[in-house]
C-alpha cells in the first residue's frame, strides 16, 4: 500500500479532497500553505495519519479562495479565525485567518506528504505555529499534548531549532543529542 493509499483509507477518500483544494489553490496561483499536522509531517521523521489539512493564503485572497473551494464543491463555514471546508470525505479543512500567519506562504516550500504534492510553510515558521497552538489559552488538553507532540517531533529532527522554543517548553522537553 503506498502514503497515498494509506491516506485515502485513513480519511476514507481525502486524497482526492485535498488534491481538489490544491488544484484549487494552484490554478488560481495563489500564495497559500499548509500549517499544522500536514507540515509538521513533512518536516517530522515520522509522519502521522491527521485528518485535518490546516492552511494560510494571503489576506487579500481569502474570499477569492473560498469563492474558488465552493465552486469545487466544497461546504464551508465561518469562524472568528478560521473558514473550516468540508468535501467528501473525512478531511476537514481549514483555512486560518489569523494575521500570525499572513508571510507563511511566502516562505513555503515543495512537499510531498501522504504522496500528495503540496506547499507547506518553513520548518521555522511551522515550529512557530506549533508553538502558538501549544500556548494558546483554553486549548484542550488533548490538543495541547498533540502540539507539544508535534514540537518534540521537529525537535528530534531539526536539533537547531532547540534554540528557538520558549523557555517553558524546553523545561518540557529534552533537548536533541549533540552530533558525535
Amino acid at each position: 500500500m503506498t502514503e497515498k493509499q494509506f491516506f485515502d483509507w485513513q480519511t476514507s477518500g481525502g486524497t482526492d479532497d485535498v488534491m481538489r483544494l490544491v488544484d484549487c489553490l494552484e490554478r488560481a496561483d495563489i500564495a497559500w500553505c499548509a500549517i499544522g499536522g500536514v507540515a509538521v509531517n513533512h518536516w517530522a521523521e515520522e509522519p502521522m495519519v491527521t485528518q485535518d489539512v490546516d492552511f494560510v493564503v494571503t489576506t487579500d485572497a481569502i474570499e477569492r479562495a473560498v469563492s474558488l473551494l465552493e465552486d469545487a464543491g466544497f461546504s464551508y463555514e465561518r469562524f472568528d479565525w478560521s473558514i473550516n471546508f468540508q468535501g467528501h470525505s473525512k478531511i476537514s479543512i481549514q483555512l486560518s485567518t489569523e494575521d500570525f500567519y499572513r508571510q507563511f506562504p511566502a516562505r513555503a516550500v515543495p512537499a510531498d506528504v501522504h504522496g500528495i504534492l503540496l506547499r507547506v510553510a518553513s520548518v521555522e515558521d511551522t515550529l512557530s505555529g506549533k508553538m502558538k497552538a501549544w500556548a494558546t489559552p483554553g486549548r484542550r488538553q488533548s490538543k495541547r499534548i498533540k502540539d507539544l507532540a508535534d514540537i518534540a517531533r521537529l525537535i528530534e529532527a531539526h536539533p537547531h531549532l532547540w534554540d528557538r522554543l520558549r523557555d517553558d517548553l524546553k523545561k518540557q522537553l529534552q533537548p536533541p543529542e549533540a552530533s558525535p
